[in-house]
């Protein structure tokens, strides 16, 4: 299992991976980017939410061995906790989807993505995560649009997204769950739009490489 939150805590700041767990500046969430204003995090909430995100790497680090449900768990219940007290904290209801996705509770988690992205309209890293859930309830169409939706705005991330798309196939191999006509068309699906980003890419490339001619 993919380790997607390398930490580095500094102070009140938290610095990431691509798909960064990231607490809010105040200067980010006055508003002007078409959120809600949001104030920045208390020194409690802060503490709460690095100490959950730490229970989260940990969970990460240990995969698929004893001890991951434990501290997905220990996560969640500081995050629910976090969340009830500031629940204007976009973050936090990101970092509880991730924990309640990890223990199997998609809907959930689904419910908490989308009051990150009401709070965070375009959160790249709660879009991609929801993608994830719509994966693991096999709702494909609506994997798809979140692939869509971030490739439109963080190329990066929605490249995760494709990435976890192709383990998903992997995972379907013999299996009688989805319908096999549903994953032959993701699968081509997948490789065309591997193509169009690969071909995109290069075209930007060179784009860039132009201007300073």
């Amino acid at each position: 299992m993919r380790t997607r939150a390398l930490l580095i805590l500094t102070a009140t700041v938290l610095v990431a991976s691509p798909l960064a767990w990231s607490i809010p500046s105040p200067s980010l969430d006055d508003g002007t980017d078409g959120s809600a204003p949001r104030a920045a995090p208390s020194a409690q909430d802060t503490t709460s939410y690095n100490d959950a995100l730490a229970l989260m790497k940990k969970g990460d680090a240990l995969g698929t061995q004893d001890g991951a449900r434990e501290a997905y768990g220990s996560a969640r219940v500081k995050l629910q906790s976090l969340v009830g007290r500031s629940p204007q904290f976009a973050e936090a209801w990101n970092a509880l989807g991730y924990t309640q996705r990890k223990l199997g509770s998609y809907d959930d988690s689904l419910a908490s993505y989308a009051k990150a992205l009401e709070l965070k309209p375009g959160y790249p890293e709660a879009l991609e995560y929801r993608g994830e859930a719509y994966l693991r309830l096999n709702r494909i169409k609506e994997a798809k649009q979140a692939y869509l939706d971030l490739f439109a705005s963080n190329r990066s991330i929605a490249a995760t997204l494709l990435e976890s798309m192709q383990e998903w196939l992997k995972t379907q191999a013999g299996s009688h769950v989805v319908d096999a006509s549903v994953v032959t068309d993701l699968q081509q699906w997948v490789k065309e739009r591997s193509q169009i980003a690969t071909q995109t890419a290069a075209l930007t490339r060179e784009g860039t490489a132009a201007s300073w001619r």
